[in-house]
């Protein structure tokens, strides 16, 4: 297997991004780029061989420095939200940006790692093919203490498994949660919303929130409730029963392995089935609800629920949240997660 490397754009800055193509023999091909770790698209087959763009993007680089809705980004250092902008550690406060309507921190803040240039390595041999992405987050950057190393390694291989693994190191105490932000339409990108498709989560627990989309701290049950996926259930059956759609965390069932079956997501008409698999104790399901009139590549048009994502990391405001999984790293630890995002068809 191989990497074919292409240069995708030049910033105004005069850096060079390059796009890193990743295939195999069963259809499937998943195109990577160096500003912001990202994922600009993914390829595969229906149940009658027809290849479709699953991902939602964009055809260009200027469009992607233009402001996006964090299409296929690494998110990081704290993926989703921290109440505020504020966190405690070591008996120090930190404040950091408040990006999103001035009320909370979203994603890292203003100048998240889904806005810088990642150093780049590609590698191939008979099995699989992928680049790894690395990156120096500096003491201070976006209010986040120590220097933080951070590598992403995006593989793919004969299996139909495409991976995302993550790495970090610290010389500083300081908070983690990384993340990949996909938009999947698994019946192909701008062909509509993403309703009809069928989701399983592995999970019978959620975090409630409150109007700002901050955990209130509880872990309810999903049963009796609109959060119960824990059979294949069409996304829109009561999507309409939520507050504006789906942008929740749910609790993953450890299985006490290394990688645990998160959620299966499926769609008939196609018979394109995506599971993943991940390390992480969470997994947030947004159903687009804030797409507005977006053109994307191929001049699709990405309206609300064009697409949706399956955010893999720790919960949302975790720092806060004594009772949840705790995202801080020390200096003598490394940060290890990964996710697999594993395709078939019917």
């Amino acid at each position: 297997m191989n990497v074919k490397y292409e240069l995708f754009g030049t910033t105004p800055e005069g850096e060079k991004v390059g796009k890193f193509i990743l295939n195999n023999s069963q259809g499937v091909t998943a195109t990577v780029m160096s500003l912001g770790s990202t994922i600009i698209s993914l390829k595969m087959p229906d149940r009658e061989g027809e290849i479709k763009e699953v991902t939602l993007g964009f055809d260009n680089l200027q469009q992607y420095l233009a402001g996006h809705s964090y299409f296929g980004a690494v998110i990081g250092r704290f993926a989703n939200r921290i109440a505020k902008g504020v966190f405690q550690l070591e008996g120090v406060r930190y404040d950091l940006a408040r990006n999103e309507n001035g009320l909370n921190h979203l994603h890292g803040g203003n100048q998240g790692f889904d806005k810088v240039i990642w150093q780049a390595e590609s590698f191939e041999d008979t099995a699989l093919s992928g680049v790894t992405f690395s990156y120096l987050s500096s003491d201070g950057e976006e209010g986040y203490p120590g220097n933080l190393r951070v590598t992403v390694t995006y593989s793919l291989n004969e299996d139909n498994e495409f991976k995302i693994e993550y790495n970090a190191q610290t010389d500083k105490t300081t908070i983690v949660n990384l993340t990949n932000h996909t938009y999947w339409n698994l019946a192909g990108a701008g062909s509509g919303t993403i309703m009809n498709h069928q989701l399983t989560l592995k999970s019978k627990k959620y975090l409630p929130v409150n109007n700002y989309l901050i955990p209130t701290g509880e872990i309810k049950t999903v049963y009796g409730t609109p959060m119960d996926f824990t059979k294949p259930k069409l996304i829109g059956k009561d999507i309409n029963d939520t507050a504006g759609g789906y942008d929740h965390c749910f609790v993953i069932e450890s299985l006490n392995q290394e990688r645990s079956l998160a959620a299966k997501l499926y769609e008939p008409e196609s018979g394109r089935t995506m599971e993943i698999l991940t390390t992480t104790p969470g997994i947030q399901f947004y159903s687009g609800n804030f797409l507005d009139h977006i053109r994307g590549a191929g001049g699709a048009l990405f309206q609300k629920h064009s697409g949706l994502c399956l955010e893999t990391g720790f919960f949302p405001n975790s720092i806060n949240e004594p009772e949840f999984p705790s995202p801080i790293l020390y200096p003598d630890r490394t940060y290890h997660q990964v996710t697999i995002h594993r395709f078939f068809t019917d």
